[in-house]
């Protein structure tokens, strides 16, 4: 089902579908340590980070995902990427999640990258954890309540690493 995904960089005129998106998933306040309240130059910022690569995945030529590519930390630890992804909620479970995975972990290699790390990983977004396992991706720590779910209260949270 993903043959008909299209991954590109993003462009200026994604802009405001990759905010109705970002948006919409920050909103819910179930999956990201981001302030649900953020504005649009503060997400801009967050997404297009200096160094970072965003990128669109499109069906039938609507975006349906976008994913942002970059350092997990600066000088010693610049060779270990870090990734965020969303996708909206009229568009989960159709690959995307996993066609953006597949083509992050290959952009990451192309890149010069020697690892992915994921930071925050929340435990109750089970179909994340899932996909970023099949891809390769292992919990290497689990950090206790860490995260404060808008519903379940406080849930772990995970750190997730794997070798390019």
């Amino acid at each position: 089902m993903t043959n008909d995904i299209n991954i590109r960089p993003a462009k200026d005129p994604d802009r405001d579908t990759i905010w109705e998106i970002f948006h919409e998933v920050i909103a819910a306040g179930d999956t990201y340590p981001i302030d649900p309240e953020m504005c649009r130059e503060d997400a801009f910022a967050y997404w297009f980070q200096t160094g970072a690569r965003a990128f669109v995945a499109e069906r039938d030529g609507h975006i349906v995902g976008i994913y942002t590519l970059h350092s997990n930390q600066a000088g010693g630890g610049a060779h270990v990427a870090n990734a965020a992804f969303m996708v909206p909620a009229v568009a989960r479970g159709q690959g995307i999640g996993r066609a953006m995975g597949e083509h992050c972990l290959r952009e990451a290699r192309r890149l010069g990258f020697r690892a992915m790390q994921f930071n925050f990983v929340v435990s109750t977004n089970e179909s994340a954890v899932k996909l970023w396992q099949n891809l390769g991706m292992k919990i290497v720590a689990t950090l206790p309540g860490a995260f404060r779910h808008p519903e379940k209260g406080y849930v772990d949270v995970y750190v997730m690493f794997r070798s390019l």
